[in-house]
């Protein structure tokens, strides 16, 4: 009989390491929900169209990287690579550029790509996102870097630095393209980097072969062709960064892997991953909206690698989940007993806190060790005589304490010794 196993280059979270990978989501969405971001739940897959043109046709992610196919009514459709164009043909869709500017929301989920798998990159991988959406507003690019530093230092990460730079504007990018073209069509290139050339330059210098990185070394960089509004942008979300307290690194030569972005451009880097460093990123994207069908409004966002931020945590030694279980384990003693501490367990869940109980009719020491499996901080042992005495046993497992709690008091009983600090 042949047995399954989950597709490859796929991960999978299970109890108890799983308590870490929702710490790391949970840190990173908390900070959107502080900043003033709505969730936004997308679908899994959209119109192939949608991502060629939001995308860029000449990436990699649209041209060898999604997971595309025919559905049952011949309509061409894709798992979701990235966010971002998801989030914009949802605010033109259901008019929420129509309100109250800037639209700002954040989403969560799975993304899909078809990529080699290695450590930290995945063909399911999971993403926390935000959009700002409506205003042109280097105070706005800078919020929205800031919450993602937020997040991660949230989490306890140090090891973690932004690289920041601009890649200008409709004014300035014409003449910059046109400038790395001559550059580039003096090299001794493939003929597919060629193509590439002629398509998107910036997409060269994203090559990631040593050799073609040694060819492009003296190549132009965009930050020296600014134009002065592009310019001053930039120069206003570095100081506001330097106002909130957010350090940075520039880097003329980050080039982004999707085609979107324009003005601020930022990446996460955690020296601790090795060759995939990056954990997070992002930028605006004036002009995307109106390439979707919408008005031309700017915007700005990220996508935040909750697998890579994992990766990053544990390269720093940082235990970010609470692994166990629950709070309270009940272990009864007899049918009699259980029937009264199942009836119990509704209470303290009630009262909002974690409860199991030693199903199966486990003896005592098996029900013991399935309590000190579960992480649980007190066992609540009922056995005849507690029931004919009208009270249980609330057991500390770290420390061994024991006291009796009164079967009349007993969910406000357990709940006050929950809320004790550990001695």
């Amino acid at each position: 009989m042949s047995t399954f196993t989950a597709p490859k280059g796929i991960p999978e979270y299970y109890p108890p390491e799983s308590a870490d990978f929702l710490a790391v989501r949970d840190a990173l969405t908390e900070a959107a929900r502080r900043a003033g971001y709505g969730y936004i739940e997308l679908p899994l897959f959209e119109d192939t169209t949608l991502f060629a043109r939001g995308v860029g046709e000449s990436t990699d992610v649209v041209t060898k990287e999604m997971y595309t196919f025919a559905d049952r009514g011949g309509r061409s459709v894709t798992l979701r690579p990235e966010g971002t164009a998801g989030v914009m043909r949802s605010v033109i869709e259901h008019g929420l550029d129509r309100g109250q500017l800037p639209v700002k929301v954040y989403y969560t989920g799975a993304f899909f790509r078809y990529e080699r798998p290695q450590a930290g990159r995945y063909r399911q991988l999971q993403q926390v996102g935000v959009e700002a959406i409506g205003v042109d507003d280097p105070a706005l690019d800078a919020e929205v870097i800031a919450i993602a530093d937020e997040g991660y230092r949230r989490l306890g990460l140090t090891g973690h630095r932004v690289e920041i730079t601009s890649l200008g504007d409709s004014t300035c990018r014409p003449a910059y393209r046109a400038k790395l073209q001559e550059f580039l069509r003096g090299l001794p290139l493939d003929e597919e980097t060629r193509r590439r050339t002629e398509l998107n330059p910036l997409r060269v210098l994203d090559d990631k072969r040593p050799e073609v990185q040694d060819l492009v070394a003296d190549a132009p960089l965009m930050v020296d062709h600014l134009s002065a509004e592009a310019k001053e942008h930039y120069e206003q979300v570095k100081a506001y960064l330097i106002d909130l307290g957010v350090a940075f690194v520039e880097n003329p030569r980050m080039v982004r892997g999707l085609d979107y972005y324009t003005k601020t451009t930022f990446e996460f880097v955690h020296d601790g991953l090795g060759a995939q460093s990056g954990i997070g990123g992002g930028g605006r994207y004036d002009g995307l909206m109106a390439e979707l069908g919408g008005q031309d409004l700017s915007g700005i966002g990220f996508g935040l690698g909750v697998d890579r931020t994992l990766l990053a945590c544990r390269a720093e030694g940082i235990a970010v989940g609470d692994q166990a279980r629950c709070d309270v384990y009940c272990v009864p003693m007899g049918e009699a007993a259980k029937r009264c501490l199942v009836t119990a367990m509704g209470g303290l869940r009630a009262a909002g806190i974690r409860v199991d109980l030693a199903y199966g009719g486990k003896g005592l020491k098996g029900a013991m060790k399935a309590a000190d499996r579960s992480g649980a901080r007190f066992a609540l042992v009922l056995g005849e005589r507690d029931l004919e005495a009208g009270s249980a046993q609330l057991k500390e497992l770290a420390s061994g304490e024991q006291r009796a709690v009164s079967l009349e008091t007993l969910v406000d009983d357990v709940q006050a010794a929950v809320a004790e600090p550990l001695r």
